[in-house]
């Protein structure tokens, strides 16, 4: 049997009905923004595999630090024991954090640190004798796949086989362009009918929902509501952090901040799963206390794996070099000239940038559902192509690694915009 055959065989794909889906391409080789299949052909990665790896395939640098820590302490359980890998991530991130995030715990990937964050909300109201069971989240959320963070997801498809058996969600509008005051009054509105422990969000770009934007004096807005009523606030950044938003932190355009934050994905450069929830100080002194049940029982196997410390202190020092901020200001600026150029395309509804995200949505008349044949059709051109793009429904999102050439970038928006024609 050859690899697909055995991939066949054996194993069970995310996101995936395997009845109808076509066979996997086995990847064998990557280089920068390339990927090879096992016939040799090449592939520009324009999505940096699911938004994880922005500073290239095979990174030497990360892998040399990673090989490094390797042969001194691959892994050490974080229950009663430390390491200086962790506590260096820690002190590298208290940096570069908004000021008021004071605390880290490790978890394993954005799902994980999702769940932590809401334990931690819903057990500190707790603590103080007080029962808060309500988490507030956006429409068409998506924050991960385990249970907690897929109640508060909002993408129904993904969810419904669970319905019912989720902690208590109550879901508001997206304050985009226009609608802002509808999703302030909503946000009001729950706040005053339900026990709600806290507001979750993707900041500024809703990723599994089409990349949907909105603006941060609108977050500002809600984040305020929520701190004058003493609500906790949680922005999973798992998307959006490192620099995908043009800062290092979607959250550094704000003017008020979360209370935690959720980092995964890019934290390694795409290397080895790694997740971190950070607070503020007055989250962790909630749990602070001479009774034992006023500890957060929660723990990974891998928790502040030293092996993926160096890969993440690798991957921020490679993100705050001058070459990697200007590569990402290259892409935003390669981005808005794609989007002024295709915003005229008449098969084209809108497109919208922000740091090196991009996004169009196709008019397609009725075919826009996530999974449908539109979506199937864009996905097949762009293999075809030579071309990594997985569409939402009937939205194209680029989300490339920032070392990605600009002569690469221009063969992604000619693969776009050949695509318009199949449609």
């Amino acid at each position: 049997m050859n690899l697909i055959e055995k991939d066949q065989q054996y194993l069970w794909h995310p996101y995936t009905q395997h009845k109808t889906a076509a066979p996997p391409i086995a990847i064998t080789k990557g280089e920068d923004a390339l990927l090879w299949d096992e016939n040799g052909k090449e592939y520009l990665d324009a999505i940096a595999s699911w938004w994880v790896n922005p500073f290239g395939h095979s990174n030497r640098f990360i892998a040399d630090a990673i090989y490094k820590q390797l042969t001194s302490l691959e892994h050490v359980l974080f229950g009663g024991f430390t390491h200086e890998p962790a506590v260096q991530v820690a002190e590298k991130l208290m940096e570069i954090l908004p000021s008021n995030q004071q605390k880290i715990f490790f978890s394993d990937n954005g799902s994980t640190a999702v769940e932590v964050a809401i334990k931690v909300a819903l057990q500190y109201f707790f603590n103080q004798g007080e029962k808060r069971k309500t988490i507030i989240a956006f429409e068409n959320a998506f924050h991960g796949d385990t249970f907690a963070a897929m109640a508060a997801s909002g993408i129904s498809f993904y969810t419904m086989a669970f319905k019912g058996m989720f902690i208590d969600v109550v879901r508001i509008p997206v304050p985009i362009r226009g609608q802002e005051q509808i999703s302030f009054d909503a946000l009001e509105l729950v706040i005053n009918n339900y026990n709600c422990a806290a507001f979750i969000f993707e900041p500024l770009v809703q990723g599994a929902a089409g990349m949907v934007m909105y603006a941060p004096e609108s977050l500002d807005k809600l984040i305020q509501i929520c701190q004058s009523n003493g609500v906790l606030t949680i922005a999973d950044e798992v998307m959006t952090g490192f620099g995908k938003t043009g800062k290092t932190f979607a959250c550094d355009y704000l003017h008020t901040q979360p209370d935690m934050m959720c980092l995964s994905k890019a934290l390694t450069g795409g290397t080895i799963p790694m997740a971190i929830t950070t607070f503020t100080q007055e989250l962790f002194d909630g749990f602070y206390s001479d009774d034992i049940n006023k500890a957060l029982f929660h723990g990974h196997t891998f928790t502040a794996n030293p092996t993926g410390c160096a890969a993440a202190l690798a991957s921020i020092e490679l993100l705050q070099t001058e070459a990697m901020q200007q590569h990402i200001q290259r892409i935003n600026q390669s981005h808005l000239g794609f989007q002024k150029r295709i915003g005229q395309h008449p098969k084209v509804k809108t497109a919208r940038t922000l740091g090196v995200i991009f996004a169009l949505e196709i008019e397609t008349g009725d075919d826009s559902s996530y999974y449908g044949s539109i979506r199937t059709k864009l996905y097949n051109f762009f293999i075809e192509n030579g071309v990594i793009l997985r569409p939402v429904g009937n939205i194209v999102y680029i989300l490339p690694p920032y070392v990605m050439t600009d002569a690469q970038l221009q063969k992604v928006y000619e693969t776009v915009e050949r695509a318009l024609e199949i449609v």
